[in-house]
């Protein structure tokens, strides 16, 4: 991989997006182990994955990987903390403002 130039993989993953009472989220696993590294983009191919409240869906999708170059990489390592340090200038409060 060269300093500016960007690499393109595609691999099969499955989809898994949770709707339950303690657990809602959505994860992606690569079927072919592909490891995802900082600066890299993943866009998942299919149409939107809906899951009904209490239920758990797991899709088979193809996914297609754009390895970030390794300038790029390195950019994200040195600015990621400052993103990280953004959404700690907010916090929960059960006080009410008006």
């Amino acid at each position: 991989m060269g300093l500016l130039t960007r690499e393109i993989e595609r691999a099969p993953c499955t989809v898994e997006v949770s709707h339950c009472f303690d657990s809602l989220h959505a994860h992606v696993r690569f079927d072919n182990g592909a490891v995802i590294h900082p600066g890299d983009e993943v866009k998942v191919h299919g149409p939107e994955i809906m899951a009904p409240y209490g239920e758990v869906v797991r899709e088979t999708r193809e996914a297609t990987i754009v390895r970030a170059s390794r300038l790029e990489r390195l950019w994200t390592r040195l600015t990621g903390d400052f993103e990280v340090m953004e959404l700690c200038e907010f916090s929960f409060s059960e006080e009410v403002t008006l």
